[in-house]
């Protein structure tokens, strides 16, 4: 079983994958924000971080950098989650520092599969 930590400051997608994940197994963490993402992050063991991006307080590509530079939390994968497909964002965001990108709104059939491809292991 994998600890994955989804962030989202929408309730409803929020809720969706982590019900999605739940049901694949997966131990889920909850943070609506990038501030409160890099607070768990520090405190609590992770598999994987699934990263929106626009979100208030601290948006996703921050709170990304921040854990990426932190010696502590650099190596657990954060994958972009996120409805804002500009042409070539995802190649933008994986040079950022992303480890991956999947698209919003997910596919609640073939999304657990595609979250285990970013899982280590």
């Amino acid at each position: 079983m994998s600890r994955i930590l989804v962030v989202d400051d929408n309730a409803l997608n929020l809720q969706l994958t982590c019900i999605t994940l739940e049901l694949a197994g997966h131990e889920i963490l909850r943070a609506s924000n990038g501030r409160e993402a890099i607070e768990i992050t520090e405190s609590e063991p992770l598999d994987l971080i699934l990263m929106d991006l626009r979100m208030p307080v601290m948006d996703g590509k921050h709170a990304m950098k921040h854990i990426k530079t932190n010696a502590q939390t650099k190596h657990i994968p954060v994958v972009a989650l996120t409805a804002s497909a500009m042409k070539g964002e995802r190649e933008q965001l994986l040079a950022s520092g992303f480890d991956g990108y999947i698209d919003k709104p997910i596919d609640v059939n073939t999304f657990a599969s595609t979250v285990a491809e970013f899982l280590p292991g």
